[in-house]
């Protein structure tokens, strides 16, 4: 360790000289070290034998270096790679039915119905009700991925870098943050189109009226467009979530340049 702190020492300060007397024996020392990138390196300028030099001595590469520009639009990009996927996974059929992750279950507020509907030999209405709840979020998907488009355009330098050196889902958490009422607002209109495609009212009002008449009951009534709509966006975001988890980490999901570069410098 002794020889390569010298090695790196002497190549530096050979460099920044141009008349250095002593360059040759520093082509000695790095030719035993097998050091021969640091000496070409040192020919072309002071800032390369720096990084080559400090990556050979150390086995440590120096991240390369990033513009605000490049991060905040490394992170856009990942943002709509992971939406673009993330909507075409959801919008699929079966995309939130046949998805234990994002499924939309019956409403938790009238999980008591739910039982007893089940117990009066109800379970294959209850069953398409489920499934019209998810065939209303999976429609609505479809329609997601403008919304999310224009989310992400309003990122700041600031957001940006705490985000790249935030946790593994800081991106997603930016976007829920910042975004879920917006978008909300923008998904009702979708959802409630969706609920209606699905038929989501046709299945609830006989399961509905049928608990309803039975003694002693609360009766139910939840607002389903507002169900489905938290239901879909959370669904959403679970899978950007791992989209975002993927590409920070998993070469293979860094499917451009840019991102490379931007989550490569994380490493």
């Amino acid at each position: 360790m002794k020889l390569k702190s010298t090695l790196l020492t002497a190549i530096i300060s050979v460099s920044l000289t141009s008349k250095a007397q002593n360059w040759g024996n520093v082509i000695k020392d790095a030719v035993i070290t097998n050091s021969t990138t640091i000496i070409d390196a040192a020919k072309t300028n002071s800032a390369a034998v720096i990084d080559k030099a400090t990556a050979i001595v150390t086995g440590t590469p120096k991240a390369p270096s990033l513009t605000n520009d490049e991060v905040i639009n490394g992170l856009k990009e990942a943002l709509n790679v992971g939406t673009n996927n993330s909507s075409g996974l959801a919008s699929k059929a079966d995309g939130y039915l046949k998805n234990p992750a994002i499924f939309i279950p019956w409403p938790e507020e009238a999980k008591d119905m739910k039982a007893k509907l089940i117990k009066m030999g109800m379970q294959k209405k209850v069953t398409e009700f489920e499934t019209s709840l998810n065939r209303a979020a999976e429609e609505a998907a479809k329609k997601s991925v403008p919304v999310f488009k224009d989310a992400i355009t309003g990122m700041s330098i600031g957001d940006g870098f705490a985000i790249l050196n935030g946790g593994d889902t800081a991106a997603t958490h930016y976007l829920r943050e910042k975004t879920y009422a917006p978008l909300k607002e923008k998904f009702m209109p979708t959802i409630k189109e969706a609920v209606t495609k699905a038929k989501v009212a046709s299945y609830w009002k006989p399961l509905a009226t049928a608990y309803n008449k039975l003694p002693g009951v609360k009766k139910q009534n939840p607002n389903l467009d507002d169900y489905v709509c938290n239901k879909a966006i959370n669904g959403l975001m679970t899978l950007i979530k791992d989209e975002e988890a993927k590409i920070r980490k998993d070469p293979m999901a860094q499917v451009t340049d840019l991102l490379k570069k931007v989550f490569g410098a994380k490493k």
